[in-house]
C-alpha cells in the first residue's frame, strides 16, 4: 500500500483574510477587507471546487488508462445546506451540506456505454468523493497559545 501525506497551514491575523499555504501556494479564503481583488471563494465553495478538480484529475487519469480520448471535461456541482447551525440557531439540521449534486460533461467520441464505465471508475477512485460519502476519522486539537507568524 502506498500512502501520501497532504499538509496545509492556514493563518489570519485579527480581522485579516484567512490564507492557507498549500504546496508553496497561498490560497485565499473569503473576504479581504483591505483589497477586494484578493478575495477568494468561501470554504464551502473550496470543498466543491476541490471535488470538481478531483473528478477532473481522476477522470483524465482513468480516460488515459482506458484509452478514451477526452477533448474536455466540464464539472458542475451544486449543494444545499441549512444555515441554522452555522448562525447559532438551535436546530436538528446538520451544519454541513444536506445534498451535493455533481454533473460531469465529457466531450469525447467514445460510446455512452464506455463513458458510463469511465465515470463509475472515476467515482470509485476519486479521493474527495470517498471522503464526502464515507466517515473519515478527524481530530480537531486546540493549542490556545502560539506566536503570531507571517508565512512567506
Amino acid at each position: 500500500m502506498s500512502t501520501k501525506t497532504i499538509n496545509v497551514l492556514g493563518y489570519a491575523n485579527g480581522e485579516d483574510q484567512f490564507v492557507v499555504k498549500a504546496n508553496n501556494l497561498n490560497v485565499r479564503i473569503s473576504k479581504n477587507n483591505n483589497d477586494k481583488t484578493l478575495e477568494g471563494p468561501s470554504p464551502l465553495e473550496y470543498v466543491l471546487a476541490g471535488y470538481a478538480g478531483c473528478i477532473n484529475a481522476v477522470g483524465k487519469l482513468v480516460a488515459k488508462e482506458q484509452g478514451i480520448n477526452l477533448k474536455s471535461v466540464q464539472v458542475e456541482i451544486s449543494a444545499n445546506l441549512s444555515l441554522d447551525k452555522y448562525q447559532g440557531v438551535d436546530s436538528n439540521e446538520r451544519a454541513g451540506f444536506q445534498k451535493i449534486n455533481a454533473v460531469v460533461k465529457p466531450t469525447s467520441e467514445a460510446a455512452i456505454e464506455v463513458l458510463e464505465e469511465w465515470i463509475k471508475e472515476v467515482e470509485k477512485r476519486c479521493p474527495i468523493h470517498d471522503n464526502l460519502i464515507n466517515p473519515t476519522p478527524l481530530t480537531l486539537q486546540l493549542l490556545p497559545q502560539y506566536e503570531t507568524a507571517e508565512l512567506a
